[in-house]
């Protein structure tokens, strides 16, 4: 008895065609809905169609008579009827799936470009104003123009989207965090337009195989003072909100600041002191000490004339007008001079070479105003001239050099040595008075009338100075450099054991590194690969387990804080003197967005997550929000009322669709 009810439980019904004109029902998705009152029937019995029927329709059969034309014509008619409904429900939905989309590309586009929220409004109003002329010839114009007129891009819908993508930007984040093996932290401090200091901090994480990803982690606002003590605390707060896992940090790159590198009350120091961080290695940014250490050439006599002559030309707008209608006259190679500004990395340099392109038109210039400079027609001052503009030419080189995303620190040591290198064949040429890498100098050396003026070996001098003090600034990544040679190439030739001694310091490995480096260097197999880019991610984590866990720390170091100063220069673009009353965390969402590495937003996603109902009242036309802000002023009898219908109306879409 038990399996012969659980057969009849089981029994499906099927719609038989003759029911339609019987009883005026039709199938739609496995459910049948009567044709006049569009009420669906739970099972599809014939018995439960025909109480329907004669329950709630019963003059019908009296005005279109049974196996007429007439019934037949009013059931095609009533089918067609519901076919319209179901058409009328199901564009809407993908047109607002549609506009969700359109609005969360918009708002990225917005904020990627660093763009106010408010230029929605002028997009919009720009794609109705060529409407008119790119679409007159479409028969479905006014579609179209419908369509853009109902996209949401006004002030408060454009910051939603732009609240809500950066939230999911920063889930993202938070979801590489826990699943990367290792992660280390650049961070930098600078003030807004409106003086609150604002604490940026990006994050580079090393993966299982091998692969890296760098982002923009948060941006912390310090409301008050900046010492190592406010800076950790916000740091701590962050880190403890969120549930970064600390645990799994493995490098800290800041700049030379007191606050960052105090000896006692410094951030580096009170990170250290905290429990709750592991051992973990600190860098100074390699940029940074590079821009100080151009500065140990004391060329000051020279800087500072021409730093005075430019600012003399450029001070008063008549002399600065005068001195661009002399250049155009002269067809020299530039406009303008350059304005100096000691912050900037490569200014000095630029502001040289410009100054040296254009020394004839300015002695020209300054004789019709009757100011003389001795120094500009000293041999000793321009040969000095020369030979610092050609410096600080290759010195801004390699700045470029260093600069950029995804930079790893063993590419940045690589990039030092070969430039300390460089330095010591450059004195060597100049002592044997070659002059090819000082075209600038050489041509000065050509154009001074004493040609004794010229005495290679204080030149000399200076590279060897410039040499000692990259030696004495970069000592902190001599440490490092052969295991980060090893990193980049492991089979090159090396000493096992000195190399060995270097891991287990600077990673406090227990012994056995040394004979992983020797498996590693005699694998035939991974040496027939070698040239591969993902090369650490074809050696074994089980079999050199070691080797493979420092190759990962390693390749999550970061260099220097450039992506940190990048940050802050798309912070002055976005919070402006316009737009100086942005809050904080809407320059986070921005600065977020304006910072990823891979434009593409997840506006899937987000399109996907958004309710019904939210739907409703993100996707309507302005009078739509108008209307569903104005529930705010009814009764709550009165709002309950309201969406009961709205969700009947969903129901009802819902069943049909």
């Amino acid at each position: 008895m038990a399996e012969h009810a659980q057969r009849k439980k089981a029994k499906l019904y099927h719609f038989h065609p003759e029911w339609e004109e019987e009883f005026i029902f039709t199938l739609v998705k496995d459910k049948c809905v009567c044709l006049l009152c569009r009420q669906p029937q739970a099972f599809m019995k014939k018995g439960n169609l025909r109480r329907h029927h004669e329950t709630n329709h019963q003059t019908f059969k009296d005005s279109y008579p049974p196996k007429s034309a007439l019934r037949q014509r009013k059931i095609a008619e009533l089918k067609q009827a519901l076919k319209a409904q179901q058409l009328c429900f199901t564009r809407p939905s993908s047109d607002m799936t549609a506009l969700t989309e359109a609005s969360f590309r918009v708002s990225h586009l917005l904020a990627q470009h660093k763009k106010p929220f408010t230029d929605g409004a002028l997009i919009k109003e720009a794609l109705l104003t060529t409407t008119d002329t790119l679409f007159s010839h479409f028969k479905n114009k006014n579609d179209i123009r419908n369509t853009l007129r109902s996209l949401p891009l006004g002030t408060t819908t454009v910051t939603r989207r732009i609240e809500s993508l950066s939230k999911d930007v920063d889930h993202q984040v938070q979801k590489d965090l826990s699943n990367c093996e290792y992660f280390s932290l650049q961070l930098d401090e600078s003030v807004d337009i409106v003086d609150t200091a604002q604490l940026v901090v990006f994050v580079r994480m090393a993966f299982s195989d091998s692969s890296t990803k760098e982002d923009f982690l948060t941006l912390l606002h310090l409301k008050e003072r900046t010492r190592g003590e406010d800076i950790y605390n916000e740091v701590k707060r962050y880190m403890s909100d969120n549930n970064i896992p600390i645990h799994k940090l493995v490098a800290i790159t800041t700049d030379g600041a007191p606050a960052m590198c105090g000896v006692h009350n410094g951030f580096i120091a009170l990170c250290r002191n905290d429990p709750d961080f592991p051992d973990f290695v600190n860098y100074h940014c390699v940029i940074h000490q590079q821009a100080l250490t151009g500065k140990a050439v004391d060329f000051s006599h020279v800087m500072t004339l021409v730093v005075k002559v430019v600012n003399s030309i450029r001070a008063k707008a008549l002399q600065h007008r005068l001195f661009k209608t002399l250049l155009e006259e002269l067809d020299a190679a530039y406009g303008d001079l350059l304005l100096h500004a000691n912050v900037r990395w490569l200014s000095r340099g630029k502001v040289l070479q410009r100054f040296v392109d254009l020394l004839p038109q300015i002695k020209t210039f300054l004789s019709t105003r009757n100011e003389e400079y001795e120094q500009l027609s000293e041999d000793e001052w321009l040969l000095d001239l020369g030979f610092l503009t050609d410096l600080t030419a290759k010195l801004n080189t390699l700045n470029l050099e260093l600069q950029g995303k995804d930079r790893q620190l063993p590419h940045m040591i690589s990039s030092v040595n070969t430039f300390k290198a460089k330095l010591d064949m450059w004195a060597t040429h100049l002592q044997k008075g070659r002059l090819t890498h000082f075209p600038n100098l050489e041509k000065m050396s050509q154009d001074v009338r004493k040609k004794d003026a010229f005495h290679p070996k204080q030149y000399c001098r200076h590279l060897e100075k410039l040499r000692s003090e990259f030696s004495r600034r970069y000592g902190e990544l001599t440490t490092m450099e052969d295991i980060a040679a090893f990193v980049l190439n492991p089979f090159m030739v090396t000493d096992v054991e000195q190399l060995a001694t270097k891991f287990q310091n600077v990673f406090s490995l227990p012994s056995g590194i040394d004979m992983e480096i020797i498996e590693l260097q005699n694998d035939i197999a991974l040496k027939a690969r070698s040239r591969d880019s993902d090369l650490w991610g074809l050696v074994s984590s089980e079999r050199f387990p070691l080797l493979t866990k420092c190759a990962l720390k390693v390749n999550s170091y970061f260099g220097s804080t450039y992506l940190c100063e990048m940050a802050f220069s798309q912070m002055k673009i976005i919070k402006s003197k316009y737009r100086n009353s942005l809050t904080d965390a809407h320059l986070t969402d921005c600065l977020r967005l304006a910072s990823l590495v891979n434009p593409s937003g997840p506006f899937e996603d987000e399109v996907a997550t958004l309710s019904l109902a939210s739907q409703e009242l993100l996707l309507g036309t302005d009078e739509a929000k108008e209307s569903a802000g104005s529930d705010k002023t009814l009764s709550g009898g009165q709002q309950r009322s309201r969406w009961k219908v709205r969700k009947e109306q969903r129901s009802q879409a819902t069943t049909l669709v």
